[in-house]
């Protein structure tokens, strides 16, 4: 296994390289059978209301509002923001990810955090946050040491 540095990737355009980055990091993608049954993997499109400087130049700039989607993988997430006509892919393994839930959400890893305003669409991914939250607890507890 290859150790990454970058974990935000440039992905408006297919870059195979990227492919193996992700699916090293987080696992593959889950087959149609596993989405079925966990009921969908992905989130609705969700209000960004303000990132970590380290991630400021991937948002834009003039005063649009700047939409990001999260997908689940095995061992992790990934948040896909959209600016402009670039698409951006932020790669976070569950042992590196930390949810707060304050006015809304915001994801925090790798020294970067991302804040979801506390919208309508927000509301509509309780769901899938419960369920990234079940999916986070499952891989915590194959790791974790007995008492």
């Amino acid at each position: 296994m290859y150790i990454y540095s970058v974990m935000i990737l440039n992905t408006t355009h297919h870059n195979p390289e990227h492919k193996q980055i992700i699916a090293d990091l987080v696992g593959s993608p889950f087959s149609l059978v596993q989405k079925l049954k966990m009921k969908g993997i992905g989130s609705k499109r969700m209000i960004i209301d303000e990132v970590s400087p380290n991630m400021q130049s991937i948002m834009n700039t003039v005063s649009d509002i700047n939409y990001a989607n999260i997908e689940l993988r095995p061992k992790g997430i990934l948040v896909m923001i959209t600016k402009g006509l670039k698409s951006f892919t932020w790669i976070i393994p569950y042992y590196q990810l930390v949810i707060y839930k304050v006015n809304g959400s915001s994801l925090h890893a790798q020294g970067r955090f991302i804040h979801f305003r506390n919208s309508k669409t927000f509301k509509e991914n309780k769901k899938f946050f419960n369920k990234l939250l079940d999916e986070k607890v499952k891989y915590d507890l194959q790791y974790s040491m007995p008492a």
